[in-house]
């Protein structure tokens, strides 16, 4: 009888455990920058190779951790994105610092832009994870996954409900609709009096799957539920961002 009766409890416990989604950890102190080159025309090919040959390891001699490169699975979109960690946003500081100053990226950027620069601009977002957020792994699957980088602006006042939401419903039912969550961060944004973003990533096995999962998951009658609940003094966000990516095949996350 004490034996079944363990062989149950056992059983509640990991079907409550699956359920739950992921458990979301303390969140680190690394500083996460989101960086997105817009090469200049005809010139996207090289730079995403120059990161292949290059760059990525020479941001790894200055301490950079290179976290995950994709380009958008919308192949109009001539962008790299990419995210690097810091142990701080002095040393992420440091890091650039040094690493403009180093003759082997010099030498790069000499050989490389000869017949002309390779990258229009740049935009960068910082960011801090979340409390929501499971930890992240650097991992790679075979077949490569899809991932999907999603921006929510909150409404004015409004990010700690929606960051409730996703602590209290949305990321288990993520879970629940076979998403994987990868990571969660809330931006630093350059005026202070700006309400921050919150970003994060999803992995698919597929961009069809991930757009078929999502449209489960809205029509799910525990998210309509909760999305009603939660939004009885009106919508949390006011903006939703959303690129589905492919990694690289040289990033460290696939």
């Amino acid at each position: 009888m004490n034996k079944l009766y363990y062989l149950l409890a056992f059983g509640l416990l990991l079907t409550t455990a699956l359920v739950a989604g992921p458990t979301p950890t303390k969140p680190g102190s690394k500083l996460y920058e989101v960086r997105i080159y817009y090469p200049t025309p005809g010139k996207y090919a090289e730079i995403v190779d120059r990161f292949r040959q290059y760059t990525t390891k020479i941001f790894e001699k200055h301490g950079m951790e290179n976290i995950g490169y994709w380009t958008p699975t919308d192949t109009s979109r001539k962008e790299l994105i990419y995210i690097l960690a810091y142990p701080s946003r002095e040393a992420r500081d440091a890091s650039w610092k040094a690493f403009g100053n180093d003759p082997e990226w010099k030498s790069v950027v000499a050989k490389t832009e000869a017949n002309g620069k390779l990258v229009d601009h740049v935009d960068q977002i910082f960011m801090m994870e979340s409390d929501l957020s499971p930890e992240i792994k650097i991992k790679q699957s075979s077949p490569a996954r899809t991932f999907e980088l999603r921006t929510y602006t909150a409404t004015p006042g409004k990010l700690e409900n929606l960051l409730t939401r996703f602590r209290d419903h949305t990321m288990k039912l993520f879970s629940q609709h076979g998403m994987t969550n990868v990571g969660y961060w809330i931006t630093q944004e350059k005026d202070e009096a700006a309400q921050p973003k919150l970003v994060y990533i999803l992995a698919h096995p597929s961009e069809a799957e991930g757009k078929q999962h999502f449209e489960e998951f809205r029509k799910d009658p525990k998210w309509v539920k909760a999305k009603e609940e939660s939004e009885k003094g009106g919508p949390l966000t006011t903006k939703v961002e959303s690129i589905y990516m492919k990694p690289t095949d040289y990033s460290p996350m696939k």
